[in-house]
C-alpha cells in the first residue's frame, strides 16, 4: 500500500496473528521463526518507561531473548545488540546539512532508548546519514561522504558510545582522503571507549534494477575482518553482500560470533528473500545475523530510470524496514515494522554459538579441500565444466 503497511498491516507477524487462531498460529510461528530451547525465541521485558518513549516518539520498539544451555567449564556470554532502522525526516530537496541534521535527531532518539534498553553492540542501516541517493547517478549526492575516521557522524556517534559503553557499527558514505577522496560504502565501527577499532567496506555492489551504486563506489578492499570487541566477535557484511554465500561463508571462518547486516533494499525487488537469507547465514555459519532495512518511500527532484523497461521515475520504491535477529539454532525474531522507525532490542548468549557448531559439525563435514581444488580450477580461462551427458541424447 501507498503508506508502506502490508494489506494495512504493520507487518507479517500483525497479518498472521489477525487470521491465524492461536493454537494454530503457534504451529505456524514454529516453522517460520524456529525454536530457541524448544520453545519460541522469548520476549524479553523492558522497562516501562521505554515503552513509553516509544509511544511518545512513535517508533517501533521491541525486545527478545535468545538463550544457552547451561555448560559445565564456561559460564554464559550475554550481550544485548540493537538493531535501528529508520526514514529520512527531511525532503530531498532541502538543503544537504538539514537533511543530514534531521536524521541525526532522529536517530539520536533511538539511539538514546538503545542505550537505556542497555544494549552494547548498537548497529544502523546501511548509508544511515542520508537518502539512498544512489538510484539517481547524480554526483552531488557525493557531499555526504566523509572521513571514516574523523567526520562529523563518527565524532558524533563517539560521544554515544562513551556515555553508554555502547560498540556502535555506523554505515556511512566514506571518502578516503588518503587516496585521492576516493568513495567508499563503509561501516565504521567504534570501540565502547569511543575509540574507532577499524573500518569495512562493502565487498559486493548491485547492477540491478534502480540499484546504481558503482556510479558512486566500487567493491571494496578491506576483505572479511572480524572485530574483537569487549562484547564478541563481530563483522558486518553490508546489503548487497548478504545475497553471496561465500561472503557469509568467510566471515564465519574468521570467527565472527555476530555479522550484522545493514541495508537498503526494496520490497518489488527483494521482500521474498527477506526473512531467509539472514536466516540461512546464521544457521550455515553457526553465528547470529542481526539483518537491518531502512523504512519509507524517498522522493528525489529529477526523474531517473534504469534501461529496466519502466518509464522514468522519482522514487526508488519503498524500504520496508522488517529488521530482525537470527540465530545459529534456527530460530529467530518477529520484525519490526514494514512502515515505521523502529529498535529491536535482542540479547544474546554467545555461548549458542559453539554449542550449535558442536550438534551439527558443519566445520567437520565441510571438505575445504574439495572445494579449495574446485575454486583454483574454476578461476581459470580454460576451466571446463565437470558436465557428464547422457550419451543416448542427440
Amino acid at each position: 500500500m501507498s503508506n508502506g503497511s502490508l494489506a494495512g498491516f504493520d507487518s507479517l507477524e500483525k497479518v498472521l496473528e489477525e487470521y491465524i487462531p492461536a493454537d494454530k498460529l503457534a504451529e505456524v510461528k514454529r516453522v517460520l521463526y524456529g525454536a530457541n530451547l524448544s520453545k519460541p525465541v522469548a520476549a524479553l521485558e523492558l522497562p516501562e518507561a521505554l515503552q513509553k518513549v516509544a509511544e511518545e516518539q512513535a517508533f517501533d520498539l521491541q525486545a527478545y531473548k535468545f538463550g544457552a544451555a547451561a555448560e559445565q567449564f564456561r559460564a554464559p556470554r550475554i550481550v544485548k545488540i540493537g538493531l535501528i532502522q529508520n526514514a529520512v525526516v527531511e525532503p530531498t530537496t532541502a538543503p544537504f546539512a538539514e537533511q543530514r541534521q534531521g536524521i541525526y535527531s532522529r536517530v539520536s532518539q533511538l539511539i538514546e532508548a538503545a542505550g537505556q534498553a542497555g544494549v552494547k553492540i548498537l548497529c544502523l542501516q546501511e548509508a544511515w546519514t542520508m537518502p539512498f541517493a544512489f538510484c539517481t547517478r547524480e554526483k552531488h549526492w557525493n557531499a555526504f561522504a566523509e572521513s571514516a575516521e574523523a567526520g562529523p557522524t563518527t565524532q558524533l556517534l563517539q560521544g554515544y558510545a562513551r556515555q553508554y559503553s555502547m560498540v556502535i557499527i555506523s554505515p556511512i558514505l566514506e571518502r578516503d582522503e588518503a587516496h585521492g577522496e576516493t568513495i567508499w560504502n563503509t561501516a565504521v565501527v567504534i570501540g565502547n571507549n569511543g575509540n574507532v577499532i577499524g573500518k569495512h567496506r562493502k565487498n559486493h555492489i548491485p547492477r540491478v534494477g534502480d540499484f546504481n551504486e558503482s556510479t558512486y563506489y566500487l567493491e571494496g578492499n578491506t576483505g572479511h575482518p572480524v572485530f574483537e570487541t569487549a562484547y564478541g566477535k563481530i563483522a558486518i557484511n553490508i546489503c548487497y553482500g548478504r545475497h553471496h554465500p561465500m561472503n557469509w561463508q568467510a566471515f564465519g571462518m574468521n570467527g565472527a560470533e555476530i555479522v550484522f547486516n545493514p541495508s537498503a533494499t526494496v520490497g518489488e525487488l527483494s521482500e521474498p528473500m527477506w526473512g531467509i537469507e539472514a536466516r540461512n547465514a546464521a544457521i550455515a555459519n553457526s553465528y547470529f545475523v542481526a539483518a537491518i532495512n531502512r523504512v519509507g518511500t524517498e522522493v528525489f527532484p529529477n526523474e531517473f530510470s534504469s534501461a529496466d523497461g519502466k518509464p522514468a521515475h522519482k522514487d526508488f520504491g519503498h524500504f520496508y524496514g522488517s529488521s530482525y535477529v537470527a540465530a545459529p539454532d534456527a530460530s529467530r525474531t518477529p520484525s519490526l515494522s514494514r512502515c515505521r522507525d523502529g529498535l529491536m532490542v535482542a540479547e544474546l548468549d554467545l555461548n549458542l554459538c559453539r554449542q550449535v557448531k558442536d550438534k551439527w559439525d558443519f566445520r567437520l563435514t565441510a571438505r575445504y579441500e574439495l572445494y579449495a581444488d574446485f575454486f583454483s580450477r574454476y578461476i581459470q580461462h580454460d576451466f571446463k565444466p565437470q558436465l557428464v551427458k547422457d550419451p543416448s541424447l542427440q
